[in-house]
């Protein structure tokens, strides 16, 4: 089923900028950044790799299933144009993509 965003949604995925998603489960946050993710990896004028993203939620839960719902929708993207260099590069690329807790991320700022 494909995911229709309201109006509100939409905003936060075409938004400019650093974003904090904030709201009640089952709304739709993930899959609203999820299409955000997706949007800035594709994006023709001004492409972000996924190496360089921040995605940070609370639970190692959560952070697998966001990584794991990115790289179906990159999956998705690379099937409507499998030739597309970009988006094999951005799938590499998903492998050093910072998607965790809050927790690790703090941990391994202090380490480096």
């Amino acid at each position: 089923m494909a995911f229709n965003p309201t109006p509100e949604q939409q905003t936060a995925i075409e938004g400019k900028g650093t974003i904090l998603v904030s709201a009640a489960a089952g709304s739709g946050k993930t899959a609203v950044l999820v299409e955000r993710v997706i949007n800035h990896l594709t994006n023709s004028q001004n492409p972000i790799d996924a190496d360089r993203l921040l995605i940070v939620t609370f639970t190692n839960a959560a952070a697998a299933e966001m990584r794991a719902r990115i790289e179906k929708r990159l999956n998705q993207e690379i099937n409507k144009d499998p030739g597309n260099p970009r988006l094999m590069r951005q799938q590499l690329l998903m492998s050093k993509a910072v998607i965790s807790t809050i927790d690790s991320f703090c941990i391994e700022l202090v380490r480096d």
